[in-house]
């Protein structure tokens, strides 16, 4: 049995696809780290007081990159001397890591499959790209260890393989046209889980901003509080703008029922707070609900599941209109599931963190948010798809038929226009010297008259509306003709 082997030239051209997209994966690791330290040292120069030099300014890059990818860090220089972790990613400095890993993947299949050139495998693009953003950052929480807030080794060897993989993954996956594997029902699940997602989302956000405007006075008392020259606001707004995504995620969950806790021991939901919440100064966090039982005003925020509910199980109906009750029930079902996973990484990537002590549990708790995610989808999502499904399966009623006057019955042989009038039928002039009376010129129009009586039809359908035929004079009796052949004229 022999075995098939590639040219050397194949494998050559393969091994150095795979060189590209590893350095590619370690570009990308670059740009993330080199754009947050262009804002840091920015921070650090327009800074009156400097408490460090350019080195502290490097290590809270390095820091501030590896919190974006999900890993701890340990705060050192704190007023009792032990350690505290710091755990609370902001989403919007998560994004930029992820953009660029994904965009780094998906190029990696673009532009190899160009030109005939050997274009690796999808799994291959994905653990080069990997690879390359990893070698880098390994490098990165080596560098950590030795400033103010080095990585957490057990959160590093946990989430970042993870987010990076994940967002390689999704790189190819889209360079590879978005393929949903298995049946259509898939494919309507995932895009109704993504449209129920972003209406929690949104409507998650809604709600903070609301909550952060009915609470503005407090917000500013705190931003003003912190910082006092230009530069330290400056720094404060853009953590307060990186952190936004979390509270949409932080309202989602609070609208979704389990909320999200305060500290240890104090947990706020549209029921009330309870507990005595722990809550640091600052500007967001002034949002928070007031404390003792909830009012309606409260239990208003149980309307963004009920509408996220709604809006998925809504494209559900519309895509199953042509299927079966017990498809169209399953696909809502496996949006609900795939929804409440989704929420459940979010609530975890938003919470975490920001001490020891009470301080060790902040934000939404993942498993009970993607749970509450889940149960929402089935109980009104599955209900709603089935019910628009239906609508949309609806027979329309037959619309009556416009009723039309009975044409005027044409015997057969006859053309469908006027009769044209022979040449011998003149119309008479209408001086007073004309013949009004009936004579030798307007008996031809006369007989033709009575022919076309015969056929049914009338003067006035194709005389002019000026001539008024004189009365019928009584018609002489058909002579017969003489049979054999007609005769002919001689010269």
């Amino acid at each position: 049995m022999t075995h098939v082997t590639e040219h050397p030239l194949v494998q050559g051209g393969r091994s150095a696809a795979l060189a590209t997209a590893c350095v590619r994966g370690g570009v990308a690791a670059g740009l993330g780290l080199g754009g947050l330290a262009v804002l840091v040292i920015a921070a650090w120069i327009g800074s009156p007081y400097p408490d460090s030099g350019p080195g502290g300014a490097m290590h809270l890059a390095a820091g501030l990159w590896l919190l974006a990818h999900g890993v701890d860090l340990v705060r050192t220089d704190t007023l009792s001397g032990l350690p505290a972790p710091l755990g609370v990613a902001p989403l919007l400095l998560v994004a930029l890591p992820v953009w660029l890993v994904h965009r780094a993947a998906r190029d990696t299949l673009d532009a190899q499959g160009d030109g005939g050139r050997p274009r690796p495998s999808p799994g291959g693009a994905v653990g080069a790209v990997a690879g390359g953003y990893l070698l880098v950052a390994a490098a990165v929480v080596v560098y950590s260890a030795s400033g103010p807030l080095p990585a957490d080794l057990i959160t590093a060897g946990l989430w970042m393989p993870a987010v990076v993989v994940g967002a390689a993954g999704a790189g190819v996956w889209t360079a590879l046209g978005r393929p949903v594997p298995g049946q259509r029902q898939a494919a309507a699940a995932l895009r109704a889980a993504g449209l129920g997602l972003v209406a929690l989302l949104g409507g998650g956000a809604v709600a903070a901003a609301v909550s952060l405007a009915w609470h503005a006075g407090e917000a500013q008392a705190v931003f003003t509080g912190l910082a006092g020259e230009w530069s330290g606001r400056v720094t404060v707004l853009l953590l307060v703008l990186a952190l936004l995504p979390n509270a949409a995620v932080w309202g989602a969950a609070y609208g979704l029922g389990p909320g999200f806790t305060l500290g240890t021991g104090a947990l706020a939901t549209p029921l009330g707070l309870a507990g005595d919440p722990a809550v640091p100064p600052f500007p967001l966090l002034a949002a928070l609900p007031d404390g003792g039982r909830g009012t309606w005003v409260h239990w208003l925020a149980a309307a963004i599941p009920l509408a996220a509910a709604v809006v998925q199980g809504g494209r559900v109906g519309r895509a199953a209109r042509t299927w079966a009750a017990r498809e169209a029930a399953l696909t809502a079902l496996g949006a609900a599931w795939v929804c409440g996973a989704a929420v459940a990484v979010l609530a975890a990537a938003a919470g975490g963190p920001l001490g020891s002590g009470r301080l060790s549990a902040f934000g939404p708790v993942w498993w009970q948010a993607g749970a509450a995610a889940v149960l929402w989808g089935v109980c009104l999502g599955v209900p709603t798809a089935l019910v628009v499904r239906a609508w949309g399966r609806r027979v329309p009623r037959p619309k009556p038929a416009p009723v039309s006057t009975p044409a005027r019955p044409v015997p057969a042989g006859a053309s469908s226009g006027p009769a044209p009038l022979p040449q011998s039928a003149v119309v008479p002039d209408r001086t007073p010297s004309g013949n009004r009376s009936g004579g030798a010129a307007s008996a031809p129009v006369a007989d033709h008259l009575g022919d076309l009586d015969d056929l049914g039809y009338e003067p006035y359908d194709y005389l002019p509306a000026a001539w008024e035929p004189a009365p019928p004079s009584p018609r002489p009796a058909p002579t017969p003709l003489p049979e054999g052949p007609p005769e002919q004229d001689t010269p």
